[in-house]
């Protein structure tokens, strides 16, 4: 390893580019080969940056949504679930209720999906980057009941405060 090799991993390092310190040294060799422009070689550089930080921004967020499992709408068998109005479902998969800030209830009796379909809503959700938090509606009202007798219903509802940012 030369030291221009050794300055850009400490540049790296430094600005926290943890795929490019593992990748430029591949997109440095194709560009070359491809005859690329500079201004293409940096683009694909950052783009591997950008990919990589939505990847652990992904991975924080299914960690953060206490989801059981990870299921998604091409595993969900419309078939056996007759009563799921596709529709409807398919509609909640483009999450344009979440930017309408629309709560989604999903009733039914046991054993017709409900569960799955929630789920595989909040993966294509925490895909797209937003926050989400999976629970049952048994673990809600044992939540809710533990927080009333507490006294502490009210700070349940509420949103913790967020830490002051650094100026």
């Amino acid at each position: 390893m030369n030291l221009q090799h050794q300055r850009i991993e400490a540049l790296c390092a430094q600005m926290k580019f943890a795929r490019l310190h593992a990748e430029w040294p591949a997109i440095a060799q194709h560009a070359a080969q491809q005859q690329a422009s500079f201004a293409d070689f940096l683009e694909r550089v950052l783009d591997a940056e950008v990919r990589a930080r939505h990847e652990r921004k992904v991975a924080t967020l299914m960690k953060l949504a206490t989801m059981p499992a990870v299921k998604t709408l091409e595993q969900f068998d419309w078939k056996e679930a007759a009563g799921a109005p596709k529709a409807q479902i398919l509609e909640l998969a483009h999450l344009a209720f979440v930017e309408r800030a629309d709560n989604v209830v999903l009733l039914g009796p046991s054993g017709v999906g409900k569960t799955h379909l929630a789920l595989a809503i909040a993966h294509r959700a925490v895909s797209a980057g937003h926050k989400v938090r999976f629970i049952t509606a048994a673990d809600l009202m044992l939540q809710l009941a533990a927080a009333r007798s507490q006294g502490r219903l009210k700070e349940y509802f509420v949103a913790p405060a967020k830490p002051p940012q650094p100026a």
